[in-house]
């Protein structure tokens, strides 16, 4: 449906037509689940920056580095005959 973005996460903006809610988490964390939701695009995008804020303020408090989302590059090693071939 549509993303929000914050503090280099990205997150996804889904509709529940049975809750009547908007609803999303944060995307490219492996491992780490970062959900939440509202009724208004101002109310879920309110919730998705406290959710990544009390993310980030809990891996400080625990002295853990947070988990980076996946930047969606990825880069391969081949002989330059294979790259001129591709």
């Amino acid at each position: 449906m549509g993303k929000l973005k914050y503090k280099g996460y990205t997150g996804s903006v889904e509709y529940s037509d049975e809750d009547k809610c908007l609803f999303g988490k944060v995307e490219g964390l492996h491992g780490t689940l970062i959900s939440y939701e509202g009724t208004t695009i101002d109310e879920i995008t309110a919730d998705f920056h406290s959710a990544v804020d009390e993310y980030l303020e809990s891996c400080a408090e625990r002295g853990i580095s947070p988990a980076k989302p996946y930047s969606g590059r990825l880069v391969l090693r081949m002989s330059s005959d294979l790259h001129s071939r591709i």
